[in-house]
């Protein structure tokens, strides 16, 4: 049920939170130290938080490669307020036992298996706030990627890496796994003698001599931010409080385009207030990792294909970084409110990138990135759910995953940049800086921050914003502000000149960066013949482009025009790559004809195994797979 977006002064959003039916419906408070903590009922997890809820975990765990298994033990503390058992959400693990505080075995159930996994509930006499669960992972844990050597960079040693966005830490962790409760943690980790373990934690820099490692996370987070890596790992530092983690023949390069990650920083801390979580790392994994970057807090999870050799992608980084504020210090308290997190941090992004770079980088992503919307409004218009459009969604009984398409990141950004231009970037700067010093540490939801936005900007400011339609409906509200770049004006001129028939190495494009080059490719003309696109790849090299981000673009074009000299690069590519935002356009682009589907399938039937769960999930439903098809 869509509720509209009103004038609510910020003392009485607890009281309106709490009379809400749907799912941002509130249970009781929770009182503890700092302050009155109300839970948003999560749809997507298990557990019952007004009664009992988890505040700091002790893990204990085993890293077995050779099982491809994780084992050990993960201890709470809870705070309990009513009732007499505390619920954990599990998907696919093995519980051996769970042992109370005092020693004594405790009584559990487990749940009917749904497609959030099973409840896992544990009996709690009176007073008993500590509990250790003794598991181990299944076959198919989600959240784990176990890499061959072969798939790795180095070709040496395996290498092992989690995702836990959305839901996925339940499959790796029994956990309370909702991003409304927070949580801080410990951990012990034994991995192989001659592997690394890193986490979203204290990190070391060096290897172990016996593959023994701690951590401590002493700032409470949503547990889908509890991440772990192990491989042959090496460390450069970028800066004071930054550094990079890769296997070794990578981590020079990824130090050298990372270079700007310390001032990436301090631009971030002089905009919304000091970084608090003290290092920030990055790490590069190998190449089937299926996002661009996962900001777990102290350590980025980044994707190689932003190594493009000339620093032209590292606006991913500030992505991440900016996080650190957005999301992993102000976090959406359901998956629903995913905005909250996305829409956030891409302002936020454009805002690290425009000082670092200068207004007409930011004008070109900004139009980069509001192509991406218009592209992805179209497909969800014809969808089985074109409600997804909006900006807070009900994903009701669906996976959250589905809400995670662009809209809330670029409709978001484009909200945010609306009221920016309404009351000045001065005051909403100013705004920004309260609201993330305010919600710190804490998960929101979207009815908080409208009450918060009203009283703190909009009632004082006098200024007017149709929250009800930007938040609440699908679409692209029409006083959008449409980005538009002067450097892209130039590119139009020479897409225009091909068009009308000019050769390739006639067309003026010296001094085209990345950014150029992508909108160039996205805007060339259907039906191009074979002979035409020749000319473009002798000229321009596509096909050998080491950007990954052009040769997308590009292979995207081959498929089209069906340019068969350029398939198997499309091969290679989709074999190699597991980053879900190029998978998902190839894909698409290649089953809208017979001949397409048939190589898609083939395709895929080879390259699966390389992609995590998160990007088998999607390609799966898009592709029809069955086991057994493409062979």
């Amino acid at each position: 049920m869509r509720r509209k977006a009103q004038v609510v002064p910020a003392f009485f959003a607890l009281a309106l939170l709490a009379a809400c039916g749907s799912d941002q419906a509130t249970e009781a408070p929770v009182v503890n130290s700092r302050q009155i903590t109300t839970y948003a009922m999560d749809k997507h997890s298990f557990a019952r938080p007004a009664e009992a809820v988890a505040t700091h975990l002790d893990l204990d765990i085993h890293v077995d490669f050779d099982k491809k298994r994780i084992q050990g033990t993960a201890t709470y503390e809870l705070k309990r307020q009513s009732g007499d058992s505390v619920v954990f959400d599990t998907d696919g693990l093995n519980i051996e036992s769970v042992t109370l505080g005092d020693g004594s075995k405790a009584k559990f159930t487990m749940g009917d298996t749904t497609f959030m996994g099973r409840a896992l509930a544990v009996a709690l006499p009176p007073g008993m706030n500590k509990v250790t669960i003794a598991y181990s992972t299944g076959a198919d844990a989600k959240a784990l990627h176990w890499l061959s050597p072969a798939q790795t960079a180095d070709k040496q040693k395996p290498f092992l890496f989690t995702q836990g966005e959305a839901t996925l830490t339940r499959t790796w962790i029994p956990i309370q796994d909702s991003p409304g409760i927070r949580i801080t943690y410990n951990a012990h980790v034994t991995v192989p003698a001659e592997l690394m373990a890193v986490m979203s934690a204290t990190n070391p820099q060096e290897r172990s001599t016996d593959g023994s490692y701690r951590f401590t996370m002493d700032k409470p987070i949503p547990c889908y931010l509890i991440a772990l890596a192990v491989g042959d790992l090496g460390f450069k530092p970028t800066g004071t409080r930054t550094g990079v983690y890769a296997e070794r023949s990578v981590v020079d390069t990824a130090a050298w385009e990372f270079a700007d990650t310390e001032k990436m920083v301090e631009a971030a801390e002089k905009l919304y207030g000091p970084y608090r979580w003290g290092r920030y790392d990055v790490i590069v994994l190998p190449p089937s990792f299926p996002f661009g970057g996962m900001e777990n807090p102290r350590l980025t999870f980044a994707t190689p294909t932003i190594l493009a050799g000339d620093r032209s992608l590292t606006a991913l980084i500030a992505h991440e970084l900016a996080h650190s504020w957005s999301g992993n210090l102000v976090t959406n308290a359901t998956w629903n409110d995913f905005w909250l997190n996305e829409g956030f941090t891409v302002y936020f992004e454009h805002r690290i990138t425009e000082e670092l770079y200068g207004k007409d980088y930011n004008d070109m992503t900004s139009v980069l990135g509001y192509q991406d919307l218009l592209d992805n409004i179209a497909q969800i218009d014809t969808s089985a759910h074109p409600e997804d459009s909006a900006l807070h969604l009900d994903l009701t009984g669906r996976n959250p995953d589905d809400g995670m398409t662009d809209v809330p990141y670029e409709k978001g950004y484009a909200l945010l940049r609306l009221i920016e231009s309404k009351v000045g970037r001065p005051k909403f700067d100013a705004f920004l800086r309260g609201y993330f010093d305010h919600f710190a540490f804490q998960s929101i939801t979207t009815d908080t921050f409208i009450a918060y936005f009203n009283k703190e900007l909009l009632v004082p400011e006098n200024v007017q914003v149709d929250l009800d339609t930007w938040i609440f409906k699908p679409g692209i509200p029409t006083d959008v502000i449409v980005p538009v770049s002067t450097n892209f004006e130039q590119v139009d001129m020479q897409v225009t000149r091909f068009k009308g028939g000019s050769a390739a190495k006639g067309l003026e494009t010296k001094g085209w960066g990345t950014f150029q080059w992508i909108h160039f490719l996205r805007h060339l003309p259907a039906g191009l013949t074979a002979k035409r696109m020749d000319d473009l790849d002798a000229t321009f090299h596509f096909t050998s482009s080491g950007n990954s981000e052009i040769l997308a673009a590009w292979l995207e074009q081959c498929v089209k025009n069906d340019y068969g000299k350029a398939y198997g690069k499309l091969d290679e590519f989709l074999t190699m790559v597991g980053r879900r935002k190029f998978l998902m356009p190839l894909y698409q682009e290649l089953i809208t004809t017979e001949k397409g589907k048939d190589l898609a399938m083939k395709i895929y039937g080879h390259a699966r195994p390389n992609y995590h769960s998160v990007s088998q999930r999607s390609l799966d439903d898009l592709l029809g797979w069955k086991e057994g098809a493409g062979k």
